[in-house]
């Protein structure tokens, strides 16, 4: 297997919530909504076909009011334990394993672009890697919201 380490960004955070609930808000469009994106970024989805070769599309609306139409096509799904879809434009692979740990949930997740190039630039660019970890801190948030209203 051909080492990505140059051309991959990945995260892992472990959340204080089940596994159950994980998979939830990362299948479910009405969750992804609330939490999908960097900071100050809204989501729209305009289709969200949870299978293999099932289509995902969606826009991420800037602050500024640019739009940024996103493609993407789920690869391999393992029910509580592995989602990986293929990006398009810019061309990526993303997995996102799952890991149960009690009441814990911990997630790893990893981008895998063409080449370092690619990645060096979406950085530069479009900030991707803040972007990213913007992304898991809105994610922790929105479960919070969740795990407490469910409390009450």
């Amino acid at each position: 297997m051909a080492k990505t380490e140059n051309r991959e960004m990945r995260i892992t955070r472990t959340f204080k919530a089940p596994v159950e609930l994980l998979w939830e808000v990362w299948t479910d469009p009405a969750h992804i909504i609330n939490w999908w994106g960097p900071n100050g970024f809204t989501t729209t989805i305009h289709k969200m076909d949870f299978k293999e070769e099932g289509e995902w599309n969606l826009t991420l609306h800037a602050p500024n009011g640019t739009n940024y139409p996103n493609k993407s096509i789920y690869k391999e799904i393992v029910l509580l334990k592995k989602i990986v879809f293929e990006h398009f434009n810019p061309h990526f692979f993303t997995t996102v394993l799952f890991e149960s740990k009690g009441d814990e949930t911990q997630v790893d997740w990893t981008m895998v672009f063409d080449n370092a190039e690619i990645l060096e630039t979406v950085v530069k660019v479009h900030k991707v890697d803040e972007g990213l970890k913007q992304n898991v801190e809105k994610l922790g948030e929105y479960l919070l919201g969740l795990l407490s209203k469910s409390e009450d």
